[in-house]
This record gives C-alpha cells, structure tokens and sequence, in this order.
C-alpha cells in the first residue's frame, strides 16, 4: 500500500473505514441479514447500509485528523476494536455501556479467564499487523486552516452521501430505526465509541453529587419480633432456573438441596443482564423499570436500612466485589488464600462459610444478616468453577473458547458448576440448623443473571434487557427455613409458581427480619404478603 504514502489524510482514514467495514463486522452484518435476507429486495438497503457505516466511520476519524492525533487514535481504534469484535463474533454480545461497565469491574483471575489463541489472532491480525502499517504510513499536511477547512469538506461530503443514498430508502430505514434497533448496537466501533462516552458521562454525573440520600430513616424491629434472627442470603453469579432440577431438569443437579425441604421458584427473573446491574439493582428500592446506576450511587441501600434498624450486617465476597451495595458495612473478600482456606485451582465459595460462623459467634446480641456473593458459574471458564469431584457430567468443555465445544460439553460444564452450588447451598443450610437453637433461620439464594449456552448462537450475558432471552433473565431462587418459619414456609409453599422478580427482594429481606419502615411494601414481600 505504498500509494498511501506521502499523500493526504483522506485516502488512510478511507483505507481504515474500509478495514473496519470488512473487517470488524461480521457480527453486525449476520444480525442484518437475519432481519434482512440477502435478496433482490433488499439488495439495495444493505448496500446503502454499508455506505452509511463507511461514511460514519469516515466523519468520525476526520473528527481526529490533526497531525498529532490522527495516527495514535487509530492505532487506538484497531486494538479496541479488534477485542470488541472478538467478543461479538465469539459470543454474541453487545459492547454496551453495561458491558463496558462490566469490563471495568473486572478483576485480572476473571480477564485471564478470557484470554486464548483466538484472542490473539484476533489482535495480531486486526490490531498488530494494520497498525504497524499506520504507523508506518506518511502522510502530507498542510497549513492549519487549510487541515481545517478540508476535514469540514470531508465530512460535509460524507453526510451528503450518507443521505443520498439513505433517502430513496426511507421505508428501509423506518423500520431498521424503529423496530431493530438492537441491530445498531452491533456496529463496530461507532457504537462501542457512543456507549464509552454514555458510560463516562453517566459515571461523571455521579462523582458529582456524592451526597448520599438516606432511605427509610424511620427502620426498627417491629415489638412484637423477640425471635432472634439468622438470615443467609446467596448471591448467585450466572445460574439459570432451568438446569435447576428442582424446577424440572432432567439431570441431577440439585441432589442434596432436594432432600433439604427447600422451596424452589421456577418462575423467577432478573433486573438485569450483568452482575454490574443486577446486583446493585435487587438491593436498591428502585424496580427494574427506573433503576439507574447513577441514582443507586447516591441513595442507600437496602443494607443501610437493615443496619439503621439494628440488624448486623456482614458481606463475604468470592466475586469480584459487591458493586457499590457493601460500601457501608463489614466486608470481606474472599478471593485469595489470604482469608479463603479453601482453594485449589481457584478459591472455592465454601471457604467463606468458614468466617460465616465465628461472626455469628462474635455477635450475642441482635439480629444477623450475612451475604454470601459467590463465583457459582462465572463464565465462560465453567469447568473451573467447582473441584475436580463434582465432574459428573460428562464430556465437559475444557476451555474458555466455548465455540470450539459441543452444546452438551458447555452444558456439562455449566451444570458441573451448578452442582458444586447445590453443594454449598447445603453446606450453609447445615450452618444454619447449628444455629437453629439460638436463632429463628433461614436461607434466601437468589442468583444475578441467567447465561447462553450456545443457544442461537449466544454464549455468555450481558445482552440489552431488550433483547436478552429468557437463558440471560429466568434466575434460579431458592429459600430453606427453619421450623420456627414453618407458617411462612407455608406461604410461600403455595406461590412458588407465581412470577417474581429481583424486585421482590428488598421488601422480601425486610420482612424476614420484621422491620417496619415507610419504604417496606408488604405486597412485594415474598415470606410475609
């Protein structure tokens, strides 16, 4: 490409539009085509979908044209896009502002869980490769205002084409606009570029006001409440309902747990798509509908109001953290050997049950909450999240690259995991029977999200709630009582087929513990409605 050499802006920042249209996305064009069959009707709309994409592409890296910007912000472009597109074609995920989000709050034990041959070769070929020859490229320029007025010429241009041949087409776009818009969220890397910028706004917004609003400063135990209790919830990391086998799956995943008496809720879903959403969300006093990472920041949580009513409160961690909800009471990590006794290939969720019971021991006085957060069946490493002994079954799929396995190898894997929670689940119910005598107990396991297995294509989470399929939302949930809970067991005995959603957990943990206060809503309390 020595042409290039020695000549304008123009013909490189054309030549990397170009590669990014050929190159970076497959993923937008597949989900097009899906919507859009490739025929004589719609010849015409993808050809001038094309041109717009190019076009964009072209304003965007005409925005960054000055002499000393140009060559490293495409630089920058190539590696960037070479991982999203990666992603994308790998697992059918959308590079959002959640999924950003995420990213962020990843630790390096989860990134090297991603990390393979193909990761590389994508970089290599995408990235390493393109951007040596940027690099390497001369390019000419001229005085200031003449760079100025030609990178205004070029993206007047641009825009022109770009409704040239947008216009004749208007029936096309009406319908690609209005009733797919999920398909703009595959275009690389104009929206991975917009949701960055969505994500640093929002996250600015909230640094601003860092001023805490109090919720339900009027919290107690109800009088009538001289029953110590003792309540254990789990948070789950990627289970679905549906390899529960309590809920009907065919394998045995759920062997100890069924012989426990536990009440499973086979129609329960999620708030979000993503630990960074989910979790916060089930444990603020927003729904799904309004919840808003930056309002979660500077409001209190339903761990707040429990602490404000007495309740001690204390959150062992075997993920990466708790996302924002812990920020005000005990905390613990327990993702290496430093605290977490139990660990082989990684640090094992039953290593914190080991801590559960000396703060219990440690506190002779009031009611306790404790919130387990574990890895359960974090992605796509299935295969290394339980000990080699809960390998039931079998073929299982041994690598993080999940396109390379069979259905039923990730499937294997995945429900090899959901075993080895079944087993910590009742590990920690065998806790609470040692408490039973001192305390009224009880087991609340709610998991964050679902997760693809290679249906249609996905893998993985993470997808816009819009178009997230049940895999991604429909959540296991299960809840162990005591005797001295006989009555609510009762209850809930008879609703457990009825739709809830993270929504019913805040107003649920509150009514475990008989806490009255203005922002309880006893018609979304599972145990008490």
């Amino acid at each position: 490409m020595k042409f290039l050499n020695n000549t304008t802006k123009l013909p490189l920042i054309i030549a990397v539009a170009l590669f990014f249209v050929a190159f970076e996305n497959f993923s937008f064009y597949k989900n097009v085509l899906n919507v859009y069959p490739l025929n004589l009707e719609n010849s015409g709309f993808i050809a001038s979908l094309t041109v717009v994409l190019i076009s964009g592409i072209i304003i965007l890296l005409t925005l960054l044209s000055s002499r000393y910007i140009i060559k490293p912000a495409i630089i920058f472009f190539l590696w960037v896009t070479s991982l999203t597109t990666y992603f994308m074609d790998s697992y059918g995920v959308v590079i959002d502002d959640d999924m950003i989000d995420n990213m962020m709050q990843t630790n390096i034990d989860e990134s090297f869980d991603l990390l393979n041959i193909k990761l590389v070769s994508y970089v290599f070929f995408l990235a390493v490769l393109p951007s040596i020859y940027v690099f390497r490229v001369k390019i000419h320029y001229k005085k200031f205002t003449t760079e100025f007025f030609s990178s205004l010429k070029i993206i007047a241009i641009s825009l022109v084409i770009a409704v040239a041949v947008a216009l004749p087409l208007t029936k096309f776009y009406a319908s690609f606009i209005r009733e797919h818009k999920p398909l703009r969220y595959y275009t690389n890397p104009t929206y991975y570029i917009y949701s960055t910028i969505y994500y640093f706004n929002t996250l600015f917004k909230s640094n601003v006001n860092k001023v805490i609003t109090p919720i339900g400063l009027d919290a107690h135990i109800a009088e009538t409440n001289t029953d110590r209790e003792l309540i254990i919830l789990v948070v789950g990391e990627t289970a679905r309902a549906d390899r529960f086998s309590l809920n009907g799956y065919d394998k045995k995943t759920n062997p100890l747990l069924e012989k426990e008496g536990v009440v499973s809720f086979s129609d329960f879903y999620s708030c979000g798509t993503s630990t960074a959403i989910s979790v916060p969300c089930m444990f603020s006093l927003m729904n799904r509908s309004n919840f808003s990472k930056s309002k979660f920041k500077q409001s209190e949580n339903l761990l707040d109001v429990l602490d404000r009513a007495g309740v001690n409160v204390l959150w062992l961690d075997n993920n990466s953290d708790s996302k924002g909800v812990a920020l005000r009471v005990d905390y613990e990590s327990y993702k290496t050997a430093k605290n977490n006794t139990i660990c082989d290939d990684e640090c094992r969720d039953e290593g914190m049950l080991i801590r559960v019971q000396d703060y219990i021991n440690k506190h002779d006085k009031g009611d306790i909450l404790i919130v387990l957060h574990q890895m359960g069946n974090h992605g796509p490493a299935y295969y290394k999240r339980y000990p080699e002994s809960f390998e039931q079954f079998k073929p299982i799929c041994k690598t993080n690259q999940l396109e390379k396995c069979s259905i039923e190898e990730i499937s294997n894997a995945y429900d090899n995991a959901i075993l080895y929670t079944d087993y910590f689940l009742s590990k920690t119910i065998d806790v609470l029977k040692q408490n039973s005598p001192a305390f009224k107990t009880a087991l609340f396991y709610v998991s964050d999200h679902g997760e693809s297995l290679g249906e249609n294509g996905l893998y993985l989470h993470g997808l816009p709630y819009i178009m997230a399929p049940d895999t991604q939302t429909h959540v296991g949930v299960i809840m162990w009582f005591d005797e001295k809970f006989k009555d609510n067991k009762a209850a809930v005995l008879a609703k457990k087929e009825q739709t809830f959603t993270h929504d019913n957990v805040f107003h649920t943990v509150l009514g475990f513990f008989d806490v009255v206060t203005s922002v309880y809503n006893r018609k979304m309390d599972i145990v008490n409605n």
